[in-house]
């Protein structure tokens, strides 16, 4: 009998963003362990390169920007795994494959748990391995230490960026924050993507700081990661810099607005503080305008929960997640 030339492949589809890659990582690594002799391939954006070798285990990325086109694979697929959702687009891309096994939530033609809204994203997935016999961990989300050099060290990260209006917290209280964490002797670097350089420019102005304060736009993705995993504490509203500071376990302000700390939020247990208002919450993620949730965040509160960190790691405490109302 002829010998097969390639490794059986598991192929995990996560074509979203980077927060939704990092709380898909215990997943991942459950897979690895689960299939230690099969090629593990994730389907994700190209941009997210930098960070798949941080996960440890990931044999290749198949560049996926979406669900738009067929996923660009041509060998057999052993094992295909949806960590993307259970809507049917992305069930039909990797029904095109045509797996020998899928993982997937229940829906026609996949055996699985049902969908649950109001799991914690770690614990879905993980979950979802485990209907299927698979062990993994959902405390399992630390990443490597990055290989880039990070570009500024000991820095305190306000993270201005988002997607959508929903989660951009106002250009004045950044800059009330970062005003008072300078002049108590912090190194401030305001960050955020290409998109984000008025807005983080605008808080360095307003806040007083040295031009070179904003590094909006000018950090690629690694490094970016690398400053955070190197940085005194993170500021930010619930963003991709969020979910790196719970990857490294750096110390934490987390701002949420739409979206519940309960699905999205850092793990309770970790240097981390989280502020939002459940009661006026909208809810709606893509809206153009902060969410309320996120507007009754006000400057004291983000600056009390960081000097409460703060003292926690001066007691060799871990500090905790709150939620004020």
């Amino acid at each position: 009998m002829a010998q097969r030339a390639t490794k059986p492949t598991v192929l995990a589809l996560r074509a979203l963003k980077l927060g939704d890659l990092l709380v898909a990582v215990p997943a991942l690594r459950g897979l690895r362990r689960a299939f230690p002799d099969h090629e593990l391939v994730l389907a994700a954006p190209r941009w997210l390169a930098p960070i798949v070798p941080l996960i440890g285990g990931i044999n290749a990325l198949l560049p996926t920007p979406g669900l738009d086109h067929p996923l660009a694979w041509r060998r057999p697929v052993d094992v295909a795994v949806n960590l993307h959702g259970n809507g049917p687009e992305s069930r039909g891309r990797l029904d095109a494959l045509k797996p020998t096994y899928r993982i997937g939530h229940a829906a026609p033609g996949w055996a699985g748990p049902e969908w649950d809204d109001f799991l914690h994203e770690r614990d879905r997935w993980v979950r979802l391995l485990t209907w299927n016999g698979i062990v993994a961990d959902s405390s399992d989300f630390r990443l490597c230490p990055p290989e880039t050099p990070a570009p500024v060290e000991r820095a305190t990260i306000i993270h201005v960026g988002a997607a959508y209006g929903s989660r951009r917290w106002p250009i004045e209280r950044f800059a009330d924050v970062a005003t008072v964490l300078s002049l108590r002797g912090h190194q401030v670097v305001v960050t955020g993507g290409p998109d984000d350089v008025f807005r983080a420019s605008a808080v360095v102005k307003a806040a007083g700081l040295h031009a070179s304060a904003c590094v909006a736009g000018r950090w690629e993705l690694d490094a970016f990661a690398a400053a955070i995993a190197a940085a005194r504490a993170v500021i930010t509203a619930d963003t991709s810099a969020a979910h790196l500071a719970t990857a490294y376990g750096t110390p934490s302000v987390v701002m949420f607005g739409p979206a519940a700390p309960e699905q999205w939020g850092p793990p309770a247990e970790g240097p981390h503080v989280v502020l939002t208002d459940p009661r006026v919450r909208v809810g709606d993620p893509f809206a153009a305008d902060p969410d309320p949730a996120l507007l009754a965040v006000l400057p004291g509160h983000v600056l009390d929960a960081l000097e409460g960190l703060e003292e926690d790691d001066a007691a060799g405490q871990e500090g905790g997640q709150v939620a004020f109302s």
